[in-house]
């Protein structure tokens, strides 16, 4: 019979309130086995861990059995302090106590808890190691915004082969369309593009746009992977990225990287700094492969025709490819939530009528509007702005979202900032809240640099937007401080949209096997000690994938979500021995 150790925690008197430690303990001491038993307060304190270790040593134990908490809490903790003791962290059993002293209705919580140690104790006494072999260090990252990127750079700097798959015909993310960032003013794109430039040229990292991954089967150091490349209809060897075809390409059809602002061909790429610089062919709009290939050459191909390198390859397939990892990332970014549902507020019916990142498209001087802020409906330039936050946020309407995005108000104040100080100086701007939540670093002092410029900040909620003469709006709302009913004449209206899952976010947590919370994100193991894992092990998280984040901390979690696998690929891992 192995030496088993029997820990009680009291949890701050949690678990000690309602059952006797010594009870528990001198009936954990007449268990086969069990040659030592104690209770302390905090286990997960370095009082606690230290008596762990003594114990350990003191009485050459070779099993733990640790009775306290829920064992997603503490059990990274508790394992290093075993690994101390040269004792195979595995050999540690967590029995979740600390629910059996919850208040219930029946109350024989001191024979569950003996219960729960007797079988926990038969368990781990019997439990039989070997090693197992991590057949493959390499890892496999999901989405390859500002998030994906750090994280792939991270990994493939320690030595990691990184496979990084995004779905879109190139990197970034959604970072390279806010053309600034706040609270510094920095540009977006000057801080992305050497990340992306160094992406693509890193020899540890190998880049698959355009591509998602189908299927995710094994465990933790050894995942079989299968991506899914979609055809771009273009050969990548041959392209040289010259723009020869796209100039003259007849197919149009909405720019979505523009969020709709604007038309793009229907072979083109996102934006000019596009990583890779090779464009891909919109089957849904290209006047060719909608006809279905006809055999004939008389229709369109006129991008065949002016490509100089001849890349154009029309017959491509969908590719497969398989590989081997040890553990996926998840780092897919967020979506804009569409304010269409909230018709009040005229979204999709009035032109004039934008989400805060289409006014950051306008912003951006290479954006649709050349940086001028302009309305949609006749290009005139709007001198009245009225911004509505919380937006599809901190609503629980079925229309919006219960959570709070975090980013909005300082996206809206870093908007109000760049329009009266370069771009429309004598612009009137008043920015409608619920409360602003200026959290981070600098942030506060940022929007009180917006108060200075003469911004004007009303906390309202507003109830309607009408349109007068197809162009000018009427905001109606109210003043939630006086109550008072107030109607804001507008030339442009700016919804600060919620943040939202990326699209398709619920079908791969399907694929990968891990859960979502109950906003649609990647629900981490624990938010507060385990927030870059999964409830899968070996599949991490990172970003805006787990919940809504600015810039700083996005990329902070991509760090973080990058130690923590390298922690789980360069341990030994072991599995229960065959009987």
């Amino acid at each position: 019979m192995r030496r088993v150790g029997v820990f009680i925690c009291g949890c701050g008197k949690s678990i000690s309130g309602a059952v006797d430690p010594k009870i528990i303990t001198d009936y954990a001491l007449g268990l086969e086995g069990v040659k030592c038993a104690q209770e302390f307060d905090f286990f997960c304190s370095k009082d606690g861990q230290d008596i762990l270790r003594k114990r350990i040593f003191g009485y050459d134990l070779e099993r733990v059995v640790l009775a306290g908490c829920d064992p997603k809490r503490y059990e990274g903790d508790f394992k290093r302090t075993l690994r101390q003791a040269k004792l195979e962290p595995n050999y540690l059993s967590i029995v979740d106590i600390k629910g059996e002293c919850m208040p219930s209705e029946n109350g024989r919580v001191e024979e569950r808890v003996k219960t729960l140690i007797k079988e926990a104790v038969a368990d781990i006494s019997g439990r039989e190691l070997v090693k197992k072999k991590v057949v493959s260090k390499d890892v496999l990252v999901i989405g390859a915004g500002i998030a994906g990127m750090q994280a792939s750079l991270d990994l493939a700097d320690a030595g990691f082969k990184v496979y990084l798959v995004e779905r879109d015909p190139s990197i970034g993310g959604n970072m390279t369309k806010v053309v600034k960032t706040f609270p510094t003013d920095d540009c977006a794109m000057c801080t992305i593009s050497p990340k992306m430039n160094d992406t693509l040229a890193h020899a540890n990292i190998e880049l698959h746009t355009y591509s998602e991954v189908k299927e995710l089967k094994g465990e933790v150091g050894n995942f079989e992977v299968e991506i899914i490349k979609h055809p771009r209809f273009i050969n990548e060897e041959k392209c040289v990225g010259c723009g020869a075809c796209w100039a003259k390409c007849p197919g149009k059809t909405s720019d979505e990287y523009n969020q709709g602002l604007g038309k793009r061909t229907a072979i083109y790429i996102p934006f000019s700094n596009a990583i890779p610089k090779i464009p891909v062919i919109d089957e849904k709009v290209c006047l060719y492969l909608t006809k279905g290939r006809p055999k004939g050459k008389n229709i369109c191909r006129i991008c065949e025709k002016e490509c100089p390198a001849e890349a154009i390859e029309f017959d491509q397939k969908e590719e497969s490819l398989k590989v081997q990892v040890g553990a996926v990332l998840v780092a897919t970014g967020f979506k804009e939530y569409d304010p269409t549902p909230k018709q009040n507020l005229g979204y999709g019916r009035y032109p004039n009528v934008v989400t805060q990142l289409q006014l950051a498209r306008m912003i951006d001087p290479n954006g649709p509007t050349d940086g001028k802020i302009t309305r949609p409906s006749d290009k005139e330039t709007a001198k009245k702005i009225v911004m509505l936050q919380c937006v599809g946020s901190r609503d629980d309407q079925p229309t919006g979202h219960p959570y709070c995005s975090r980013v909005c108000c300082m996206f809206a104040i870093k908007h109000a900032n760049l329009i009266k100080r370069a771009i429309v100086e004598d612009a009137k701007i008043t920015i409608c809240y619920m409360d602003i939540r200026a959290f981070g670093k600098g942030y506060e002092e940022y929007y009180k640099r917006a108060q200075e410029l003469g911004i004007r900040f009303l906390r309202a909620r507003a109830a309607e937007i009408q349109e007068k003469d197809n162009k000018d709006l009427l905001v109606r709302m109210e003043n939630t401080l006086t109550q008072e009913v107030r109607e804001l004449p507008a030339d442009l209206v700016v919804l600060s949209a919620a943040t939202e899952p990326s699209e398709g976010l619920e079908s791969l947590a399907g694929l990968l096997e891990i859960d979502l919370d109950e906003n649609g994100f990647i629900k981490e193991a624990h938010p507060k000690l385990r927030p870059c894992d999964t409830s899968r092990e070996g599949v991490f998280v990172c970003g805006s994938a787990q919940g809504p984040k600015d810039i700083p901390d996005g990329v902070a979690m991509a760090s973080g979500a990058a130690a923590r696998i390298e922690e789980a690929l360069l341990g030994e891992r072991y599995q229960e021995k065959t009987k």
